[in-house]
This record gives structure tokens, C-alpha cells and sequence, in this order.
């Protein structure tokens, strides 16, 4: 009798779900991610992306990681009080970046040497920066104000880019809405936080994975064109999407947009070796690291879930900030994940505000 071979005959156990998931040990997370390029915690890490960015940044800050920190305030102002108004949020105060193409455009403002014209908001007599818009939750005295603190903040992130050997980037979401006269995106619909929506001035994207893919190449491209070798750590954020403007279903909208994300992550995680992805999305969203890991409003990833995340990031790296697997947490109270939500400054959890 013939025995029959498979390709599947000397798999690895983490290769199948029974033994990488239903008897699961701890010690086998860290086949969860291999990565690409070595990262140590002294390498200069610049932190940026949607709101489940800030869980990124303040957990490799704590740990010990070499987190860089321009435009801080921490020094001088309460720390909470700092955040509130943009600072040590991310490694610059360019507030949450949801889609690769406010990445693309943070880049290239910065780089270039001619200044852009910032896009500004009004509301109550005060003024707004449209591309960070929730920097300053009272807003500029003036648009002479928003001018000089967009000239500050570019040449802050021009400095940080300097400084930065990896950039460890959060995508949050694909829908976006564009300034039409200048075509550049938008962290949020104008009305908000600031200014009026008008539909002539004002229109709607939901990014194809195409253009994503596009504009993380470009990104890098640009960085390289001026010297700068970076390398990109991607992860997806696992937090739904609050709001859709497709006219589709939430559910089916959130789908396509974490969908396509994670499969451009997956395409440069595979081709290109400037390029890595790391699982936060699977970590938190799924039974892979005992999950799922969202609090009773099926949105906000519990401070358990965040922790398994670093966790798994630290030992995947073999650094000293994990040595031990992390265990399958323990949910945590209402309380607990509320307070860690809270802390987060989040322009898209706004959109709740509108449901009816």
C-alpha cells in the first residue's frame, strides 16, 4: 500500500487551530509574530496612527522603549492636562492619523521646504487647525495662531524624522472625507469638532486597498528620496468603526475597512522588506491570544488585551520588558476599560454623538 504524503504532513503546530488556539500554551504566542527586522528597545521608534495608537505609544513609553517625544509638555504642564491639549500623545502633535494618506501628506509637509496653507475651521469666534483639529479643545485666538503653530509643528515632525529609525504606524480606517480644493484628507468631517460641513467644499472617500498599498509605498519612498532609510512596523487597529457615510450596514462597512487594511499589511508584510506587520488586530480581536479582548460596549480593547499586545511585541523582540509569555487575561471591569477609553483623544468615537 502506497502511504499518501501532504503538504501538510510536517506543519508546525502553531500551522493549525487546534493546537495553536484550542490547546493553546502561552509560551506558543510568540509564533504569533515573526519579525522582519530586528527592533531592540533602543531603537528610535516614532509612534503614530488611529486612536488604538495611543494604547501603542503609552505602552512602549512604560516599558522602557525608546519612544521618541517631540513637542512634549510633560515638564511643564500635569500630564493628563498635556494630553488633553496634544502633547506626548504621539512622538509629535500631529493628533490621530486614521488613513495612510494623512500619513502620506503629514510626510510631505514636513519634508518640503515651502510651507502649505493650513486648512482652518471656525467655531464660536475661534479658529481650528483642520488637519489636527482636536489639538487645542478651545481652539486658536486667531488664524495668524493656527498658521504659526502648523509652521512649528512641521518642523518638529521634519526633526523627529530625523531622529527616527522605525515608524510604527496604526491603521484605523479607509473612509475618509477630502478638502476638495486641495484634495487633502481629513481626520474628520468638518462640523464635528470645527467648521461647517458643505458638500461643495467637502466630499467622501472610502480608500480601495489599491490606494492604501499606493500610499504606504509612497510614504516610504518619499523618506527614502531624502535620505531617510526608515522602516515601517504596521498594525491594524481592532477598534470597529463608529460611524459609516457608505450608506452600508456598520457591520459590513467596518468589515471591508479592517479587511482592506489588513490585506495591504499582508501584501507588504510578504513583498516588501521595509515593510513588517505585527497582530494587534488578531491579538485583541480574536481567539488566537484568548481573546476576543472588547469591553461590554463591543468596541474598546480591554487593558488586558492591550498588555497581551505589548507582551507578545516585547518577547517577539526578546527584550527585558518581557520576560515571561504573557497569560491569557482575565476580562476586566466596566470601570477599568472605561477609564482607559476615556484617556484616549479619539475625533472618530465623536461620530456616536450623531446616532439617533
Amino acid at each position: 500500500m502506497t502511504t499518501m504524503r501532504s503538504p501538510y504532513d510536517d506543519l508546525p503546530p502553531q500551522a493549525f487551530w487546534r493546537t495553536a488556539i484550542v490547546r493553546q500554551k502561552p509560551e506558543a504566542l510568540a509564533h504569533l509574530y515573526h519579525p522582519k527586522f530586528d527592533l531592540t528597545a533602543n531603537t528610535a521608534i516614532m509612534t503614530a496612527g488611529s486612536c488604538f495608537a495611543q494604547h501603542i505609544h503609552r505602552s512602549l513609553s512604560t516599558a522602557g522603549w525608546h519612544v521618541l517625544q517631540h513637542e512634549s509638555r510633560a515638564d511643564i504642564m500635569p500630564l493628563k492636562l498635556a494630553k488633553q491639549y496634544g502633547y506626548d500623545v504621539y512622538s509629535a502633535r500631529y493628533g490621530n492619523i486614521y488613513t495612510a494618506r494623512q500619513l502620506l501628506q503629514l510626510l510631505t509637509e514636513a519634508l518640503n521646504d515651502t510651507p502649505t496653507a493650513p486648512l482652518i475651521w471656525q467655531k464660536d469666534g475661534r479658529y481650528y487647525d483642520a488637519l489636527r483639529p482636536s489639538i487645542e479643545p478651545e481652539g486658536f485666538a486667531s488664524r495668524d495662531s493656527v498658521i504659526h503653530a502648523r509652521q512649528e509643528h512641521l518642523r518638529a515632525v521634519r526633526a523627529l524624522l530625523q531622529q527616527t529609525e522605525c515608524i510604527v504606524f496604526t491603521l484605523g480606517l479607509t473612509e475618509c472625507w477630502i478638502d476638495s480644493a486641495t484634495g487633502r484628507a481629513l481626520p474628520t468631517a468638518p462640523g464635528t469638532v470645527a467648521g461647517d460641513y458643505d458638500s461643495s467644499q467637502t466630499h467622501f472617500h472610502n480608500f480601495t486597498h489599491s490606494e492604501v498599498l499606493a500610499d504606504l509605498r509612497a510614504a516610504r519612498d518619499l523618506l527614502k528620496s531624502h535620505g531617510l532609510a526608515h522602516r515601517f512596523l504596521l498594525t491594524v487597529s481592532p477598534v470597529p468603526l463608529t460611524a459609516t457615510a457608505t450608506g452600508n450596514h456598520i457591520g459590513t462597512a467596518s468589515t471591508y475597512s479592517k479587511s482592506v487594511l489588513r490585506g495591504v499589511c499582508g501584501e507588504l508584510d510578504q513583498t516588501d522588506p521595509d515593510f513588517s506587520y505585527f497582530p494587534s488586530y488578531e491579538i485583541i480581536t480574536t481567539a488566537v491570544a484568548g481573546g476576543p479582548h472588547f469591553a461590554k460596549n463591543m468596541r474598546s480593547p480591554t487593558p488586558e488585551g492591550v498588555d497581551a499586545v505589548l507582551g507578545i511585541f516585547a518577547m517577539s523582540h526578546a527584550t527585558d520588558t518581557a520576560t515571561t509569555p504573557p497569560s491569557v487575561p482575565v476580562p476586566p471591569t466596566d470601570d477599568t476599560a472605561a477609564t482607559e477609553e476615556d484617556d484616549l483623544i479619539c475625533e472618530e468615537a465623536l461620530l456616536e454623538a450623531f446616532s439617533k
